[in-house]
């Protein structure tokens, strides 16, 4: 299961704690844009604990969307993103 999870939020401080909660999961593709995979059930634990620990604090200003891909979903990519699905080889 993979989600994108775009986020403005006015807060500094909330906006930080937020943004280094989703790093835990998944990496950032832009500022306030995390893509994140990984199990059903982990994926529902995330959007639980953003309901239950983050949405109280949320202002009327402050939003987020989380996006749902299906492996149909049609994701095209260029410059730096193109790069974050191959795998790299050190030797």
């Amino acid at each position: 299961m993979e989600l994108l999870i775009s986020y403005d939020i006015s807060d500094d401080k909330l906006r930080t704690k937020f943004s280094k909660y989703l790093s835990k999961f998944g990496h950032r593709l832009q500022y306030s844009l995390f893509e994140l995979k990984n199990s059903q059930r982990v994926i529902n634990n995330i959007q639980i604990a953003i309901e239950s620990n983050f949405s109280k604090s949320f202002g009327q200003t402050d939003s987020v969307i989380i996006f749902q891909l299906s492996q149909s979903c049609n994701i095209i990519k260029f410059g730096y993103a193109k790069n974050i699905d191959e795998k790299i080889i050190i030797l």
